[in-house]
């Protein structure tokens, strides 16, 4: 077949090891529907442009929809002799309408098609993650609300620090997730710029309009500079940093999940869908899900650090070492595709322990920044209070008792002027009621948080479906 013919310039074909170690085909098969779009794209701008008739683009129109319908049937095998996806499709091309099919690669290497390819795939890909990160977002804010009238003690250090609305805590993940949403949608933007025209490196002499192409395919523009256009690789590197960040807030909250599910902490069951057992061990239910969130953190970031060596010493333009990029993009986009919604079936399912976290709260040193603040307010220094709280729960705890447990004469001699009605008053609800800032654990101010992230969510969720 002449448009898959040993190329003459050689004197002998590869060896079978060499094109299995070079060839792509094997992993980049996925792109083919974008590479159809593309070169239907491209199609049409050389006939928009006169370089080849109407007829001609018609008939390979026709013949690259029918390549497209035979792979969605899963009647297209990929050739490793025919290297890539790209060459796939114009060796499929030629059988099917014969030597017309050489001239749709016209104007093109496959330098620009590749990247052209890729664009396409990571818009698609880009539109699919948003969707799938806001299911679990919207997760979030429901827990947030079946768990609003549970309190929980917030942690620093690991440490039991100061009593909040479980619903608070479960919206500080909501922030993270609306900021990756965010780097994503700015990511976007520079996505959005075809590298269709570039050629090889320098363009093409032949009187292609890029602008016509990027028009069709949906584009806002083009890239500025050829060189940059085929050897640019930060759309895919931005990518994969989102997803490294994604990765880490899902990871955070794998780990917490596992932590609350033990029988050490008990504030959580995991419901036995998201759960495994024990091949040895009968009693065991093993927080396998939140654990694989952890884990997979690993991965996301070392596919980041792949491309990231893969791209930092390369000179200008195109590298074979860039075929590199797709299995480390590829592998992200897998594993977030898996994560995020099993993530929310874990989160929608999960059943919240309210006996053992109440039994729980007042068991330990929470209020001791308010008792301090009761200091404060009748006159004394902060840091000087905090010391003398600091000194009281030092002695409770060496004796095994909490703040209830205080006596008369300790409440005369260490915290002056505060009664035990005052101690008592400081329960958890109450604590958490005086966090009234907008950013605080307070009722209204949670009813707040959730309430704009409810909006944003359901106007981004708008814009999903509105979407080109």
């Amino acid at each position: 077949m002449s448009s898959q013919a040993r190329n003459p310039r050689f004197q002998k074909g590869q060896t079978e090891s060499s094109k299995a170690f070079t060839a792509s085909v094997s992993f980049d098969w996925r792109l083919l529907p974008y590479d159809i779009q593309g070169s239907k794209a491209h199609s049409a701008m050389l006939v928009h442009q006169g370089v080849i008739s109407a007829e001609e683009g018609e008939l390979i129109a026709q013949g690259l929809d029918q390549i497209l319908a035979r792979w969605q049937a899963g009647e297209l095998e990929p050739r490793l002799d025919w290297e890539d996806v790209h060459m796939n499709v114009e060796g499929q091309l030629f059988a099917q309408i014969g030597p017309i099919a050489g001239k749709l690669h016209t104007a093109r290497s496959r330098n620009d098609q590749v990247s052209l390819d890729m664009h396409l795939y990571m818009r698609a890909v880009g539109w699919d993650l948003t969707a799938k990160t806001l299911g679990l977002l919207s997760a979030l804010i429901h827990r947030a609300e079946n768990d609003f009238d549970v309190i929980v003690p917030g942690y620093t250090h690991l440490q039991a620090a100061q009593p909040v609305l479980l619903a608070h805590h479960w919206m500080a993940y909501v922030a993270m997730l609306e900021r990756d949403l965010s780097r994503i949608d700015d990511w976007r933007e520079r996505l959005d710029a075809s590298p269709l025209g570039a050629g090889a490196l320098a363009g093409t002499p032949y009187p292609t309009e890029p602008e016509y192409t990027a028009q069709l395919l949906g584009f806002s523009g083009v890239y500025h500079n050829s060189l940059d256009a085929v050897s640019d690789r930060d759309f895919l590197l931005e990518f994969l940093s989102w997803s490294a960040i994604l990765g880490m807030h899902l990871s955070r909250l794998g780990e917490e999940l596992v932590l609350w599910s033990s029988q050490e902490f008990g504030y959580v069951h995991m419901d036995d869908a998201y759960a495994t057992g024990s091949s040895m061990m009968p009693q065991k239910k093993n927080p396998d899900v939140a654990e694989l969130m952890r884990g997979k953190a690993g991965r996301l970031n070392g596919n980041l650090m792949t491309l990231l060596t893969v791209m930092k010493g390369l000179p200008l333009a195109y590298d074979s070492d860039m075929q590199e990029d797709k299995e480390a993009v590829f592998d992200t986009v897998d594993t977030l595709s898996g994560l995020l919604p099993v993530a929310q079936g874990m989160l929608e399912t999960l059943s919240v322990d309210r006996r053992r976290i109440g039994a729980r709260l007042g068991q330990d040193y929470t209020r001791a920044t308010d008792i301090a603040d009761l200091l404060v307010k009748q006159g004394m220094p902060f840091r000087q209070a905090y010391h003398q709280v600091g000194g009281v729960v030092g002695r409770l705890e060496s004796t095994g008792r909490s703040f209830d447990a205080i006596s008369d004469q300790e409440l005369a001699e260490y915290l002056p002027g505060i009664s035990r009605s005052d101690i008592e008053a400081l329960s958890p609800d109450q604590l958490v009621k005086a966090r009234g800032q907008s950013l605080g654990t307070a009722p209204d101010a949670v009813t707040g948080q959730i309430r704009a992230a409810k909006s944003r969510v359901h106007q981004r969720m708008e814009a999903l479906a509105s979407r080109p």
